[in-house]
């Protein structure tokens, strides 16, 4: 339609005609009105202008032609100076939208865009204020979407957008980081710091940028020390030093940061004796390390550069003016403690004095670092042990601090939450004074210390037992003893007092110390007679109190002054007291030391006491008392007692000491009996030992019976342990069998030799080897696969073909190989057996000899009575 109007002109203004007369029917229509502005796309602005004006005459509520009329008149004066009368016009008619629009916030938007635009800063910032005026609040979030980028801009003076800040925040007061941003980058620093504290004490706060609480009060406490006294709070009953320290009582783990703002603060505003007080409330009150590592570096270098800085003053003086004008020279900055120091000392006021001054006060500070610190380690944990005894190491040159050291551990550490060994402090304590020669001091100390309630029996043992040897090393034996005498008094009245009682102190428990009696015990030794050391020991015993150690100990004490039987009395409770397996080294001891003092006088006796001993003895522990009782038999007993021994142990020891214990015997046998005796030990042996020893045993049995001439025997030995032996894999029995048929045997037994050697191997390749059919089966796809490629499945390191593995067993060596169960012979025809092929390791090479007549004489006077019979009955 378009194209054919401007071609023709009266075309043109028939459309038009024809527009006119919709509107006349119908000029409330929007769609009459929008197709009249569609057609006239590409009229002048002029005319569309005033085509608008005509539609928005008769429909001023349609948001639709407002919008599309605002945007033409934009664009219109976009390329316009801002001083035209035109961009006036555009105001004008925005005005007179919004006498329509004024609930579209989009309206407004595209106003405050404008006016923006246009730098006039009292007009937007009215337009703003009227947008939010007139919409819900439920839509102010999209004017102040507009409203923030207008405040970004640089032109717009700092209070009016502070003041449009603060508005905004009514409606969204987790933006104020944002704020806080803005009023850092003009430099506003009393806005920045009230506002952080604004924020800080709401509780519903949270940043909208991730950081921690903490963080946010390291900032506001850095801010404040560098801007010094030059902030005004908006709280006049808040200063620097209350918001400070409202920090640092909020986070009492992280606080070095927030001591040093602190001090730093004091220090700008040139306080320096207030800022070395906030050092060392500091240094003296925060709890952890790295909190005290950060302040003390601080703390150092603050008295360092004041110290270099007097320095530096005192060069420069003697440079300009000589030495003789140092006394003359003021020292105005010269801080209160130290005029104070002078005057108290009476020193002349020179600043060579306050240099040495200020050089002793640092070294002192460095001195005590490692009190310092140990202090912040005890806050962390006052119940920890060690730190207490590193704390008096610290203080070993000063004996007042010491006693006040070990005073203040012995009655802060708490036992039950102790981190250490607590008893350690009150005997270090006592050693102490001890060493200070005041024994009367050390007894109060461990006096208080026994009636302390430690963890444990053995904390208190240790308590008494230093008390004891503190008064051996002053001399007082008779205190000493008297002091263990006290500890391990007790009514023991039976078993039950052994129970631990629900709160039950440990002082009614410290009897049943092992340490105490051990210690009272040898101090009798030492010290007393035998007969109240051997009083001792027996109570003790009756206490069960005893270790087998103790019992050891004790015996060896009454060997060694003869007292044989009592000796063997305590090793006789000690076994009583005690079970398996603790009671070992005692039979070990008590058999031995009996053996040894009687030797063969008491057999009877000592018999007795072999067979209470392997009468419960476990099987893991029997053989070593089975060889002393056939030891013992062996020497001072009789020899078939020996073997009866011998016969009994190879039924009781543990499996894996069965077959030692058989070649014992046997050996035992053939010393006192002769080789016929051994046969009934190879019997049993044969019958107990393990699968894996039949074959050396049966091999050795049929060597035996070789020599006696038993060669049937013999024989029938070999054939019993062939049934063990894997002929793959052994390579010692079946030699010896070959060789014994080679000197003794015949072509009948040669051949039954084999036969049962490849039954047996035949049985042992019964076996499944799995390992050996997978290897099978995967070299049988590996060759398929080369037939079908024409090349190799895989090549080695230098190109060539890889080796085929070999296989474990010589039935699987062949891809195509099954398991194959060799048949046995049912027959044994000699002319068959000589031509069956078999390799050469098989035949056997029989050796003529002789045999004497003595051998077969039973069998030869046999048919010779039957051949008669045989003749007279033909």
């Amino acid at each position: 339609m378009a194209s054919s109007a401007s071609a023709n002109p009266d075309a043109t203004l028939l459309t038009e005609i024809e527009f006119e007369n919709d509107i006349k029917k119908d000029p409330y229509a929007l769609k009459y009105w929008w197709r009249y502005l569609q057609y006239k796309h590409k009229a002048s602005a002029q005319e569309r202008n005033l085509l608008h004006e005509r539609a928005l005459s008769k429909l001023p509520g349609s948001y639709k032609l407002w919008f599309q009329y605002l945007e033409e008149r934009m664009l219109q004066v976009k390329d316009r100076p801002v001083d035209d009368a035109a961009w006036e016009l555009v105001n004008t008619t925005f005005e007179r939208a919004l006498i329509f629009m004024s609930k579209m916030p989009r309206m407004w938007q595209e106003f405050v865009k404008f006016l923006a635009s246009q730098g006039n800063v009292t007009r937007t910032r009215h337009a703003i204020d009227r947008a939010l005026q007139g919409l819900p609040v439920t839509q102010h979030e999209k004017v102040w979407k507009v409203a923030i980028d207008f405040m970004k801009q640089d032109h717009i003076p700092p209070e009016t957008v502070c003041r449009l800040w603060k508005r905004y925040l009514q409606l969204e007061p987790h933006q104020v980081e944002d704020y806080i941003a803005y009023l850092r980058r003009f430099h506003r620093w009393n806005d920045v710091i009230n506002e952080m504290i604004k924020a800080l004490n709401d509780p519903r706060f949270v940043s909208v940028k991730g950081k921690t609480r903490h963080e946010l009060w390291v900032d506001l406490c850095t801010l404040l020390s560098k801007q010094g006294d030059t902030l005004k709070l908006e709280d006049t009953n808040l200063s620097v030093d209350r918001v400070v320290r409202s920090g640092i009582k909020r986070f009492p783990n992280e606080v070095g940061q927030l001591w040093c703002a602190l001090a730093d603060f004091n220090i700008r505003c040139g306080r320096f004796d207030k800022a070395r007080d906030i050092y060392e409330e500091a240094v003296t009150s925060v709890t952890t390390v790295k909190d005290f590592i950060q302040v003390f570096e601080s703390y150092s270098k603050f008295e360092d550069s004041l110290l270099q800085a007097k320095m530096e003053r005192l060069a420069d003086i003697e440079e300009q003016d000589g030495p003789s004008a140092l006394g003359d020279e003021g020292t105005d900055d010269t801080d209160a403690y130290t005029s104070a120091l002078l005057k108290v000392t009476e020193t002349d006021f020179d600043l060579t004095t306050e240099v040495d001054y200020r050089i002793e006060r640092l070294e002192h500070l460095m001195e005590r670092r490692p009190e310092l610190l140990n202090a912040v380690l005890l806050r962390q944990n006052p119940h920890n042990v060690h730190e207490w005894h590193t704390r008096v190491e610290i203080f070993a040159k000063d004996p007042q601090k010491v006693v006040k050291a070990y005073t203040e551990a012995v009655t802060t550490v708490d036992i039950a939450k102790a981190i250490g060994k607590p008893h350690t402090l009150w005997t270090a304590f006592a050693r102490w004074y001890e060493k200070q020669g005041d024994i009367r001091s050390a007894r109060i100390i461990l006096e208080k210390a026994v009636k302390e309630s430690f963890k444990g029996v053995d904390d208190l043992a240790s308590v008494w037992c230093d008390y004891t040897e503190m008064e051996l090393r002053s001399g007082n034996y008779r205190k000493a003893l008297d002091l263990l005498r006290r500890v391990t008094a007790t009514n023991f009245s039976g078993q039950g007092s052994w129970k631990k009682l629900p709160g039950q102190p440990v002082q009614e428990r410290v009897w049943r110390s092992v340490k105490l009696w051990s210690f009272y015990a040898d101090l009798n030794e030492s010290l007393c007679t035998i007969r109240s050391t051997k009083n001792v020991y027996d109570r003790m015993i009756y206490l069960k109190v005893a270790t087998p150690q103790i019992i050891l100990n004790f015996a060896q004490l009454m060997k060694e002054n003869n007292y044989w039987e009592e000796a063997f009395k305590a090793y006789q409770q000690g076994i009583t007291l005690f079970p398996w397996p603790v009671v070992n080294d005692l039979w070990v001891a008590y058999l031995s030391t009996f053996v040894s003092r009687f030797k063969g006088r008491k057999v009877e006796r000592m018999r007795d006491l072999f067979e209470q001993c392997v009468a419960k003895v476990p099987k893991d522990h029997a053989t070593r008392f089975y060889l002393m009782y056939a030891r013992f038999e062996e020497r001072f007993g009789l020899a078939r007692q020996c073997l009866a021994v011998y016969d009994r142990a190879c039924d009781k020891v543990a499996s894996e000491d069965v077959a030692p214990m058989f070649r014992r015997y046997l050996a035992a046998a053939e010393k006192f009996f002769g080789k016929i005796k051994t046969r009934d030990v190879f019997e049993k042996a044969i019958r107990k030992v393990s699968e894996k020893e039949v074959p050396t045993l049966c091999t050795e049995y049929a060597q035996l019976e070789t020599e006696l001439g038993e060669i049937d025997r013999a024989r029938a030995l070999y054939a019993h342990a062939a049934q063990y032996v894997d002929p793959a894999k052994e390579n010692t029995f079946w030699p010896a069998w070959h060789t014994f048929e080679v000197s003794h045997g015949n072509t009948d037994t040669g051949l039954e030799m084999i036969k049962v050697r490849r039954s047996v191997q035949a049985t042992f390749a019964a076996t499944i080897d799995f390992a050996a059919i997978a290897d099978a089966a995967r070299e049988k796809r590996k060759r398929k696969l080369e037939e079908e490629s024409g090349q190799p499945a895989s090549t080695g390191i230098d190109g060539q073909p890889t080796q085929k593995k070999a296989a474990t067993s010589k039935y699987a060596s062949h891809p195509d190989a099954q398991i194959v169960f060799v048949p046995q012979q049912q027959d044994a025809d000699p002319s068959q057996a000589n031509n069956d092929g078999d390799d050469k390791q098989d035949e056997v090479e029989i050796e003529a000899k002789t045999v004497p007549d003595s051998v077969f004489s039973a069998v030869k006077s046999g048919t010779a009575e039957k051949e008669p019979k045989r003749a007279k009955k033909e």
